[in-house]
């Protein structure tokens, strides 16, 4: 807990310098639906809408919000960062992202995430703390994701330390007259499936989704 608050404090300040420097930034707002909503291999609803903010400015920095029904309530996120890219396309960034609820759907999720790319490479390790409802666990997540010029990806998540479980999520999105289009198949270990076998025991999971989403 010490460690995960001294970190985010570490980026409050930072991203608070990086405030009062900005000379110019872009806003935009973004809506979306999705057949199934999918997070890390988890399924959160069947047939969820989501709608989101964001805004950054030119040195890198980065603060938005978003929100997605899950049924019982909304999920609502909070994130801030800073990515910087290098000349040869090596690019480096950190940040800060909370998952809260309305309802009693879960409970929140806070984590430091660090993201690393090069070319159609990028790597993602995000260190959290689930409140758990009261019993609190530590996790961390290792996403590895690899994304073609003609919009078809792949990416491989794990979880780690209170956490268990790992995912495949294959796609292809597309951008159509200003509106996305996408869709995925995902496979998911036992650990992060809602899918039962015959016997009652948790199984492994295969998803087909379909998204459609627009920015403004």
């Amino acid at each position: 807990m010490k460690k995960l608050t001294h970190l985010v404090a570490g980026l409050v300040l930072a991203s608070t310098g990086l405030m009062a420097t900005t000379a110019s930034a872009e806003l935009s707002y973004n809506i979306g639906w999705a057949s199934e909503y999918y997070y890390r291999g988890i399924l959160q609803k069947n047939s969820s809408a989501s709608a989101g903010i964001d805004w950054e400015d030119e040195s890198g920095f980065y603060v938005g919000g978003w929100a997605a029904d899950v049924g019982d309530g909304a999920e609502v996120d909070g994130y801030f960062g800073y990515n910087y890219e290098f000349d040869g396309g090596f690019s480096v960034g950190v940040g800060f992202t909370g998952y809260y609820y309305t309802g009693e759907f879960d409970d929140t999720y806070e984590e430091v995430n660090f993201n690393f790319g090069y070319g159609p490479l990028s790597l993602e390790y995000s260190v959290g703390e689930w409140e758990g409802f009261g019993a609190e666990q530590d996790y961390d997540f290792l996403g590895l994701t690899y994304t073609a010029e003609n919009g078809v990806y792949g990416t491989y998540g794990t979880f780690g330390d209170d956490f268990d479980g790992d995912y495949i999520e294959l796609g292809w999105g597309t951008t159509i007259s200003e509106i996305d289009f996408g869709i995925a198949a995902i496979f998911s270990s036992e650990e992060l499936s809602d899918q039962l076998n015959s016997a009652g025991m948790p199984d492994e999971s295969e998803a087909i989704v379909f998204t459609i989403g627009k920015a403004f």
